[in-house]
């Protein structure tokens, strides 16, 4: 089994692993990408909204998800990462939104925060300094010519498109304008990827054996903003468990009256 790269690495600067610990460079850097690439602008700065499962799952399958949590405290307590739930469109929806506090790591060089009107990923990492100091994006060029559809697209959109695919058996692309497009326009109303696999979860099951709507399992369908909402209303509805029915009175007049 061949063990050199030949997938998405990860990379992390040996100073910032020796001034942050190892697990957490990691993660900082990743976080750094994703905030590059991320469409999730709340009061002038670029967050990822993340659960830890989908940190797991995406990003660090190597790590158990209590490895991710402990990292991902240990940053939040010293400062470095910035995180809040005030941002979800439902309270009981405990999700964090991070975003890396760039003021912190100033004093080692790293390069600025990802500015909401900036330009596209794929030009920074064309146009990104090599001078000595600056921190590394989290891919490299060979990430690039392997994953250019994940570059050119928000990864939460490449991941939605993917699920679907696997679900459904379509062979959509992320890299669609007009996919890409849907997709993201729900990110933008506060919806999340947790509420677009619910969607595609639900629909799949109600018409995947369905000759005349399995057709109906497309991203025009699925994420179009008046379709989306109600879809996702009945996905929440359906994962309620059951009640029992109300029993009808019954009224015993034998006894007459007391």
């Amino acid at each position: 089994m061949n063990l050199l790269i030949k997938e998405s690495p990860l990379q992390v600067l040996p100073s910032l692993a020796m001034q942050v610990g190892l697990n957490e460079a990691i993660i900082l850097q990743q976080l750094h990408f994703r905030s590059l690439i991320s469409t999730n602008v709340r009061d002038g700065h670029k967050w990822v909204y993340k659960t830890y499962e989908e940190w797991k799952n995406d990003d660090f399958p190597f790590w158990s998800v209590d490895t991710i949590k402990r990292a991902i405290r240990r940053l939040e307590d010293s400062g470095y990462i910035i995180s809040t739930a005030s941002y979800n469109r439902m309270k009981m929806d405990k999700t964090k939104w991070y975003r890396i506090d760039y003021t912190k790591l100033h004093c080692q060089g790293v390069q600025d925060a990802p500015s909401p009107t900036a330009q596209s990923s794929q030009e920074k990492m064309q146009n990104a300094p090599t001078t000595e100091g600056k921190m590394p994006l989290a891919i490299t060029k060979e990430f690039k010519s392997i994953k250019k559809d994940t570059v050119e697209n928000d990864l939460d959109v490449v991941s939605v498109i993917e699920y679907l695919n696997d679900k459904a058996n379509k062979q959509f692309k992320a890299s669609s304008k007009a996919t890409a497009r849907l997709v993201s326009g729900r990110f933008h109303e506060g919806y999340t990827v947790a509420d677009c696999k619910m969607v595609i979860d639900t629909k799949v099951k109600n018409w995947l054996d369905d000759p005349h709507w399995r057709k109906y399992l497309r991203p025009s369908t699925l994420f179009n903003a008046t379709n989306f909402e109600n879809y996702l209303e009945e996905s929440r509805v359906s994962d309620l468990p059951e009640s029992s029915p109300p029993q009808p009175l019954e009224l015993d007049f034998s006894k007459g009256e007391m």
